[in-house]
């Protein structure tokens, strides 16, 4: 028989609480970071300050990105590959945040 005991709820309840509050701390742990490193295949491309407002088009052998910083932010404007994940992605600014795009092996990463 599958019953749901008094224990196992408690035992759910502390699980999603847990959950929750490592998931608040990491949030207002996280601080704004100070660069943004763009590669390409592992291979670092160029290096910008945060603070800079910077209009930068990645080119790689599969196509191009074109990144901005602004405002304390970084976010892929406008790419030609498929999916387009990368320009959907919401702008990052604290440190260990990335952007992804897969088809051009590019990476967008903020670091200290």
């Amino acid at each position: 028989m599958n019953t749901i005991s008094k224990a196992d709820i408690i035992l759910l309840v502390v699980i999603i609480t847990v959950c929750l509050g490592l998931i608040i701390i990491l949030q207002h742990n996280s601080s704004p970071g100070l660069s943004v490193r763009i590669m390409v295949d592992g291979e670092l491309i160029d290096s910008f300050n945060i603070n800079d407002e910077i209009e930068s088009t990645v080119i790689t052998n599969t196509g191009e990105n074109i990144v901005i910083i602004k405002n304390g932010e970084v976010y892929v404007s406008e790419a030609d590959c498929p999916d387009k994940i990368c320009v959907n992605h919401k702008p990052i600014r604290n440190i260990g945040e990335t952007i992804i795009c897969l088809p051009h092996k590019l990476v967008i990463e903020i670091d200290e």
